[in-house]
């Protein structure tokens, strides 16, 4: 797993200890089980979005925090120039460009998503929210539940994620555009994010 995914492991770990909250606890309220959840902490295995935003919502942190170690801090309006969003490599072959992450309180979290072909089967997820993708570039496979859905540049789709769901490049690599929304329940759970409530916390080196 790479660095990155790593270290939003541990601070997800460090922030369930510091505020004394159980393994069992924590996967149980996000409605994961507890042994994907181990996995998620120790940094083995990539963490699903809707259990990144869940967790974040759960420890009433914003999920910049978790990103990037550091709270966001712009409350008007928050710039990201081309090329300068926060990129992150969840795996080989899926990057993605996140560009909103220094503004407080933001509902949505947009971001440029770039997939190579794979020729593994492919890990499905779900998540809590709503979900907007527009094709920038490039083929993708949307598979959707039981729905096999193909868009080419130009097109987009809106759904619900709580249904199973994966993006898979086809023919080459793809660049498309995902917005989530962020004001969401967390698997269900009444954890919506308050950004007038969100905890402050300096993680440990």
């Amino acid at each position: 797993m790479n660095d990155q995914v790593v270290q939003i492991a541990k601070r997800i770990k460090e922030l369930r200890e510091v505020l004394e909250m159980s393994l069992e606890d924590v996967s149980m309220q996000l409605g994961v089980c507890i042994e994907d959840y181990r996995r998620y902490e120790e940094g083995k295995d990539d963490i699903p979005v809707g259990v990144l935003y869940g967790a974040a919502a759960l420890f009433q942190v914003d999920p910049t925090l978790l990103l990037t170690g550091k709270p966001p801090k712009m409350r008007t309006y928050a710039l990201v120039k081309k090329g300068s969003g926060l990129n992150i490599e969840r795996y080989p072959g899926y990057r993605f460009s996140s560009l909103a992450t220094n503004y407080v309180g933001r509902e949505m979290e947009p971001m440029i998503v770039n997939i190579d072909p794979i020729e593994e089967a492919p890990e499905y997820f779900c998540h809590s929210g709503q979900e907007f993708n527009y094709v920038l570039a490039g083929t993708i496979k949307v598979l959707l539940g039981e729905h096999e859905i193909i868009l080419e540049e130009g097109d987009s789709l809106y759904f619900d994620p709580r249904m199973s769901h994966v993006q898979l490049a086809i023919g080459g690599p793809a660049t498309f555009l995902v917005v989530i929304n962020e004001q969401a329940t967390a698997y269900g759970n009444p954890t919506i994010l308050d950004p007038k409530q969100d905890r402050e916390h300096t993680f440990r080196d």
